[in-house]
């Protein structure tokens, strides 16, 4: 019975053994070497004193080891936590004690990256993947130990209930949140993405996203469910679209999912002319809107293709998705996040809670099995995200608050119209606007901070500032970037901050961000790939 996500790789390394669970810059494990190899990571963390329901880091980059890392730790009945190594240490020390780690699994190439995040005195008190001492009061077990191990003998005593891995995102007070999943969510998503997509034991799917972005649990999960091959694309090869463009001629890739600024970039940039890419049988994107102008050139690029629209927050994984028809050339409209998938229940609600009336915007309340556990040691934030009814007399029904406002068509299509609060997908990031000025008011000179989002060239969007200062302070905007770096990755650091002597306010005295936002779109900026 297949009920945890490693079940999944075990199960295919039964079925065909041999076949390549995944590959990166040329190496590969096959799904028996992935099993054999997860089984004796999963022996060294419990003899290291892993139990069920800690939380274990993973503290690498896209590679062979990572995928490894993410099926040993669950092995060993612990739940996968992410830390973006290129994120700035004080923020990752924050996960490591807000989560509780004390085991870290990394890659020797992080050596340098874990010795600042271990200076930062977290509780850490096991690194598994590093050669070397990395400070007295830490153990350490290489990679060559972890090969030497007999592994696991049996799991230990897990239920799909248990967690499977927290994500943590931007939250609005200043500090990340963790997004507990468990092994029904992911698992649940999983199915629903490999039955609507006909996953198959040939397809070949790109892992474009790092682990530390929800976008990767389908090209991991889904994969493994399918028994396919899941190939990991190099951060090189991200950020130059022509190389990127080559690895899937070269790989042969059947399926791509990445972020629309990723395509975008793949389009423009990639001389797709050039490239043999008839394997490409279906792309899906999510994470921000794609502009239809770009969508309709990508198509006509890759007319072999199918094309969906993936919608869903990372508490929920995927909730809609739409196969994207011919767009006319004279549409240019955004196009809608589709209709749910199976076993998805949605709700339209205006701020009284009830339901909105039939084309009206609202928010989109949704009761699916995909839906996360809650937010690590956060029960304040699931008192205001969860909606809860009853049914039947006692029984309840549990929603997830999305704070996305959508409108329902007539055709039944879902209309993205928004967030009612001060979130922005920044070129595919989740990013709460209200953390960047946390950020930016924590300097001593800063009086007062905004941020908001403007859109770019690229139909994506880009973060900027604006800041007044405390009378005799002087500071400057190069500065105030350094500052803020420390603490905020380095997706959310405002492209441009602007210093002024007095902010815009509304009739009401607050600070006007819409008025800012608007005198800085169709500024031209520079903004460094992620």
């Amino acid at each position: 019975m297949l009920y945890l996500l490693p079940h999944a790789v075990d199960r295919a390394a039964m079925r065909a053994p041999d076949r390549e669970a995944i590959r990166y810059a040329g190496a590969s494990l096959t799904y028996a070497a992935l099993a054999e190899r997860a089984d004796r990571l999963a022996g060294v963390l419990r003899a290291q004193g892993v139990r069920r329901g800690d939380r274990v880091g993973i503290h690498a980059g896209k590679g062979l080891a990572a995928a490894v890392a993410l099926y040993g730790i669950m092995k060993a009945g612990a739940a996968y936590v992410p830390l973006d190594p290129s994120s700035p240490p004080a923020r990752q020390a924050f996960i490591v004690r807000d989560c509780g780690i004390r085991h870290v699994v990394t890659e020797p190439s992080r050596a340098a990256a874990l010795r600042l995040l271990l200076a930062e005195n977290v509780p850490i008190e096991c690194v598994v993947g590093i050669d070397g001492e990395v400070t007295p009061a830490v153990r350490v077990v290489t990679w060559r130990d972890v090969d030497a191990h007999p592994g696991v003998a049996h799991d230990p005593d897990l239920v799909e209930m248990d967690l499977a891995y927290v994500l943590y995102t931007s939250g609005s007070t200043g500090t990340p949140k963790g997004v507990a999943h468990s092994h029904r969510s992911a698992l649940a998503f999983a199915r629903v993405a490999a039955d609507t997509y006909g996953f198959r034991g040939d397809d070949r799917l790109s892992n474009h996203a790092p682990l530390h972005f929800d976008l990767s649990t389908m090209d991991y999960f889904s994969s493994a469910l399918a028994t396919a091959t899941t190939v990991i694309i190099p951060d090189a090869h991200t950020r130059m679209p022509a190389s990127y463009a080559a690895l899937i001629e070269a790989e042969r890739l059947t399926v791509l999912y990445a972020v629309p600024l990723a395509l975008t970039h793949l389009l423009l940039h990639g001389a797709l002319d050039k490239r043999d890419l008839s394997s490409v049988r279906w792309v899906l994107f999510g994470g921000e809107p794609f502009p239809t102008r770009h969508l309709r050139a990508l198509m006509a690029a890759l007319p072999g293709a199918r094309f969906s629209n993936v919608y869903g927050p990372t508490e929920v994984n995927g909730v809609t998705y739409w196969v994207v028809p011919s767009l006319p050339e004279d549409d240019d409209a955004p196009i809608p996040i589709g209709q749910p998938y199976a076993n998805v229940e949605t709700r339209i609600v205006g701020d009284d809670g009830e339901p909105v009336a039939d084309g009206n915007s609202g928010e989109l309340l949704v009761r699916t099995p995909t839906m996360m556990r809650g937010y690590w040691a956060r029960p304040d934030l699931d008192e205001r995200v969860f909606w809860k009814r009853t049914v039947l007399g006692h029984f309840e029904d549990v929603y997830l608050r999305t704070g996305d406002l959508v409108r329902r068509r007539d055709d039944g299509l879902l209309e993205f119209h928004g967030r009612k609060d001060r979130q922005v997908k920044a070129r595919g990031h989740r990013v709460e606007l209200d953390e960047v000025e946390v950020a930016l008011g924590s300097h001593e000179a800063v009086e007062s901070a905004a941020a908001y989002g403007v859109p770019d060239e690229d139909g994506s969007l880009h973060i900027e500032a604006t800041v007044t200062l405390r009378d005799g302070q002087r500071v400057t905007a190069e500065a105030l970037r350094a500052h803020v770096a420390t603490s905020l990755p380095r997706y959310a650091i405002p492209v441009r901050l602007d210093i002024v002597a007095a902010m815009p306010r509304t009739s009401t005295g607050k600070i006007d961000r819409r008025a800012l936002a608007l005198n800085a779109k169709g500024r031209a900026v520079t903004v460094e790939p992620t």
